[in-house]
């Protein structure tokens, strides 16, 4: 098998365990090849499993990832951080919401105003307009999404991070990528998809493909405070945000 089709098994897998475990299902009963009538496997029943009502199943571990860690463990590392410059103006982190088991990321650069403000990522017009994608295009829930940023506090005057500042907080959006497993992370601008990728490419270049980080797609597309600016770009990210879809 391709390890590619190799490795979007293992999180279909994953997320799917995921979804048993919320369910409450913590195993899987043992059940007879239907098509192998004639050969009956024999059942070996531990001494001490023989008055569990289970004795049949076999136990499922839900929560095993790929790391150990969770996003309220990354979340308390990253503390009140004073890490870089970029704390000194900020009123609030903006660490990012979502649940681990989101099937879809969206990442920008960096908070702004109102974000810093409320410190939630995306609650101004241009996370209006992002919400809208989601819900309106995407058919799929604000609140099943994940949503944060390459940075956690804001740039003075909304300007790109310098690359000192995106580096040292980098690795806090590595680790909840990396306990979140989504299926597909959808870079917002440049800024994103480059240190995402780790390219120094323009946009239109990277858009409307998939790339990949760590052994997930990654589709970079407009940055919704571009498609403001701009909204001639509304289509070109229509078409990012299908092929999105598509995978899914």
């Amino acid at each position: 098998m391709d390890p590619n089709e190799l490795r979007s098994l293992g999180r279909d897998v994953r997320n799917y365990l995921r979804y048993m475990g919320s369910l409450g299902i913590t195993a899987l009963p043992r059940v007879q090849p239907p098509d192998l009538p004639d050969i009956a496997a024999p059942t070996i029943v531990e001494p001490s499993m023989a008055a569990s009502p289970q004795a049949d199943a076999i136990p499922v571990d839900f929560t095993a990832t790929e790391t150990s860690e969770t996003l309220e463990s990354v979340r308390a590392d990253l503390g009140e951080c004073t890490r870089c410059p970029l704390h000194q103006g900020r009123t609030h982190i903006v660490f990012g919401e979502g649940p681990a088991s989101a099937r879809v990321m969206f990442v920008g650069e960096g908070p702004g105003r109102d974000e810093d403000e409320q410190g939630r990522p995306f609650v101004g017009a241009a996370g209006q307009l992002l919400t809208d994608i989601i819900v309106k295009g995407m058919k799929l829930s604000r609140e099943d999404c994940y949503i944060g940023n390459v940075v956690k506090c804001r740039p003075p005057k909304n300007r790109d991070p310098f690359p000192d500042e995106a580096n040292t907080c980098l690795p806090f959006l590595k680790r909840q990528i990396a306990v979140i497993r989504p299926l597909v992370i959808v870079a917002l601008g440049r800024i994103a998809a480059n240190y995402l990728l780790g390219k120094d490419e323009p946009l239109a270049r990277l858009r409307n493909r998939f790339h990949e980080f760590e052994g997930i797609p990654v589709m970079p597309t407009y940055h919704p405070a571009a498609l403001l600016r701009d909204p001639r770009r509304k289509r070109d990210t229509w078409e990012d945000i299908k092929l999105v879809l598509t995978k899914l």
